[in-house]
């Protein structure tokens, strides 16, 4: 088998995951680890590095991002052929320090938001509030599901917003849709076979593997979910985002959810319905969530503030059948609540006043002239060279460019002149099922000036 041996140095510049990354590429550079070579299994690799297993997983997934490893479902990850990609190699300590001496001007990163609208003196009165009005009870541990005040503001908004009809008594919180992913696979059951969307968002992938449940990967077609294929498999279980979908972002027409809701009804199966995005739709009528369609009980609805507000206020729900409710307080209502009182009662304040719907209203209206001035700079700029995907909804655009470039070849092109763009071929499950050089560019963080700064940068690096 394989060694890996590292030395990781104590730098929150250069994060543990980088410089595994980083040394892994050098050792592939200079031949030590050939190209076919099976990489160590996450586990094992976390026990001989003293590591956590998310910091092999992130590591390896940034390989597989920039074309040094690919990944082949149930059988592990295996380096490709990298001699074209790196070139000359240089020590490893090199290499981390380069990556880490890395700016870039512009960032098309999908999971930022604009931070500087965000209503920062109204959360801290509030949160000053909390802890006025509520004291040291916010410092003990709260209800298992999550602070009821904060459940019951969920459940309404859910209701006006998508059309879920359900009861406080059926949401629970987590800190992010990993951990409620995790969870969930213990209340359904790990001898379940999960089904995903491929392409589809590799982090709910790589959270169902660490649970060690099968995995089978569903194509997407125009769309969304293949029905058919999800028939023709073995899952009892599907995660679907069928309002935005990721990362292509078609919507799933009516038609196509009501099929869905027949394969889960007839079989007895479940859906979970990751709203991803739903908040922000700029083209098309509103299409109700597949839970508020749902009259089986089959649909399990997952949602984030991650978007909507900002990233780091890590508050996640689900809205959980009855079926469901009832096994996870007989059998887990022990696991304590992993989101801070202090943030849900903050966050159940900030609903209740009415700055909620305020700040979304605010930020709907701002992404929506964000991605004009995208859209536009890109017809400008780019021409009929490029085809944009996903425009629907949602905080971010797939971009197909055909100027001869591979997908890695048109990143490393935008990286040396400053801009960060994103490859879709890690949200494949194994090896990339297309052949189109694509790019993802998220634009919430970005203001005006930055999108049209980085498609000008962008047409200087294609060459178009």
């Amino acid at each position: 088998m394989l060694e890996i041996t590292l030395d990781f140095k104590s730098e929150k510049e250069n994060p543990l995951y980088l410089q595994l990354a980083s040394f892994l590429k050098q050792e592939m550079g200079a031949g030590n680890i050939p190209a076919g070579e099976k990489l160590p299994s996450k586990r094992n690799l976390a026990i001989h590095l003293g590591v956590s297993v998310n910091t092999i997983q992130a590591a390896f997934n940034q390989l597989v991002a920039e074309g040094y490893v690919r990944s082949e479902q149930r059988k592990g990850f295996y380096v490709q052929e990298v001699e074209e990609l790196i070139g000359d190699s240089v020590p490893s300590s090199q290499t981390a320090k380069k990556e880490k001496n890395l700016q870039y001007k512009i960032d098309f990163n999908s999971g930022h938001v604009d931070l500087q609208q965000f209503p920062y003196s109204v959360w801290r009165k509030l949160s000053v509030k909390s802890l006025y009005l509520d004291g040291s009870e916010l410092f003990y541990n709260g209800n298992p599901q999550g602070e009821p005040c904060l459940r019951e503001q969920i459940a309404q908004y859910l209701f006006q917003s998508r059309g879920v009809r359900c009861s406080a008594d059926q949401i629970l919180l987590g800190a992010g849709t990993q951990v409620l992913t995790g969870l969930l696979c213990m209340v359904i059951g790990r001898e379940k076979t999960y089904a995903l969307e491929s392409p589809g968002f590799h982090r709910t992938r790589v959270a169902l593997q660490d649970q060690g449940v099968d995995v089978e990967l569903i194509p997407v077609e125009e769309e969304g979910l293949s029905v058919k294929e999800l028939a023709s498999s073995k899952a009892e279980v599907v995660f679907v985002t069928p309002s935005h979908q990721f990362p292509y972002g078609m919507v799933m027409p009516i038609s196509r959810r009501m099929e869905l809701l027949n394969w889960a009804g007839e079989q007895h199966n479940y859906i979970v319905e990751d709203d991803y995005d739903s908040e922000y739709r700029y083209k098309g009528k509103p299409i109700p969530s597949l839970h508020g369609l749902d009259s089986n009980g089959r649909v399990i609805y997952m949602g984030t503030f991650s978007k909507s507000l900002i990233p780091s206020i890590r508050i996640s729900y689900l809205v959980l059948p009855s079926s469901l409710l009832e096994k996870y307080r007989t059998n887990f209502s022990l696991y304590k609540q992993t989101v801070s009182r202090l943030h849900q009662d903050t966050l159940f304040r900030f609903m209740s006043n009415g700055h909620w719907a305020t700040h979304l209203n605010k930020m709907r209206t701002l992404y929506r002239k964000k991605q004009a001035r995208l859209l536009a700079a890109i017809q400008e700029d780019l021409g009929e060279c490029v085809t944009i995907i996903g425009e629907k909804s949602g905080l971010h655009i797939i971009l197909n460019v055909q100027n001869g470039m591979s997908e890695n070849e048109l990143i490393a092109s935008a990286s040396r002149n400053g801009v960060k763009v994103y490859p879709t071929s890690v949200y494949y499950g194994g090896e990339r099922e297309r052949t189109e050089p694509e790019v993802l560019l998220g634009f919430g963080g970005l203001s005006e000036l930055e999108i049209e700064e980085g498609i000008r940068l962008l047409k200087e690096s294609w060459g178009l």
